[in-house]
């Protein structure tokens, strides 16, 4: 049971992560490629914001939507990274309810603004593959600016109501959370009354922001595919080739989330390992796949990265 501020037991005041629930010894050891990964996140993204920002021919909207797309990727990680290495190296398990609904806010709301930017690439792809003569005019600077903000607000919008849904539970019965950091799924499970509303909620939120906007990348691409059958094999390869990318993004971000969504949904056991496993991999593997992606497969990041190496290489030398 949990002691709240006013002696009754009703109101959490922390929680406890588990990390990887039957793994707690090895969580030492297996927090070394976590951390890894997540440095290789960071990097890598940042290399990419780098470049474009540096890179006064990069300055068109599909490189400035992939430098939100990388902001959000460095955002998504270090919401949860920091924490879950506190908990395996130092095994500092414990977090404050407060601090539990900001990790919580920020993983759900950021999600929510990568769903948007991926939906806004989409329809960057659509205007300069079906109507490229237009692409300028429609997608301006200040546009995909306002198209940015409009990302962020959705999805602190969206997510606006979470915490005073979580904040109206009473929690009487455990406070050990079976993941690596604070999920919503995850943390109105502990509570000892209706939680009706919260998966009401949550379904309204999936429903109109992660599915509202894999439907319409979908028909972006039906249109997108059907202008680019029309086209010559020459064409056709020079669209395909800058939508490799994007289409690969998309597949990295959704796939997990809708993987994870499910687990959880259908999941009777708090102690499996499965969800907290997909949950780590929803959080880490699109912030690390993303830039090698857009670094393989995009010929002019590539050729900087490439010109970025060959400079520090060559000052380097004696």
């Amino acid at each position: 049971t949990m002691v709240g501020p006013n002696g009754n037991e009703s109101s959490a005041t922390y929680f406890i992560l588990i990390g990887l629930p039957g793994l707690e010894e090895a969580q030492f050891w297996l927090a070394f490629p976590l951390c890894s990964l997540y440095l290789i996140a960071v990097l890598g993204n940042l290399t990419i914001i780098y470049i474009v920002r540096t890179e006064h021919s990069l300055h068109e909207p599909m490189y400035i939507f992939l430098c939100m797309l990388s902001g959000l990727d460095i955002l998504i990680s270090t919401s949860s990274m920091p924490k879950m290495m506190d908990i395996f190296w130092f095994n500092s398990t414990t977090i404050q309810f407060d601090a539990c609904l900001v990790q919580m806010f920020a993983i759900h709301s950021l999600s929510g603004m990568e769903s948007t930017v991926l939906l806004a690439m989409a329809f960057d792809r659509y205007v300069a593959i079906c109507h490229p003569l237009r692409h300028a005019t429609v997608l301006t600077l200040p546009r995909v600016a306002k198209i940015g903000m409009a990302a962020v607000v959705r999805g602190a919008a969206l997510m606006a109501p979470l915490p005073v849904f979580i904040k109206r539970l009473p929690f009487c019965r455990s406070n050990i959370l079976s993941h690596s950091y604070c999920l919503h799924q995850d943390v109105m499970k502990l509570a000892c009354a209706d939680i009706s509303v919260n998966v009401i909620y949550g379904l309204i939120v999936i429903i109109s922001a992660i599915g509202l906007d894999s439907l319409l990348i979908s028909f972006s691409y039906l249109l997108i595919l059907k202008t680019v059958l029309g086209l010559t094999r020459e064409a056709q390869a020079k669209a395909f080739s800058t939508c490799v990318s994007h289409v690969c993004a998309v597949f990295i971000f959704y796939v997990p989330f809708i993987g994870l969504s499910m687990v959880h949904r259908f999941s009777k056991r708090r102690d499996s390992l499965l969800p907290v496993i997909m949950a780590n991999i929803y959080l880490l593997v699109p912030p690390v796949l993303n830039p090698i992606v857009y670094g393989v497969k995009t010929k002019q990041i590539r050729q900087r990265i490439l010109r970025l190496f060959h400079v520090t290489t060559h000052t380097s030398d004696p």
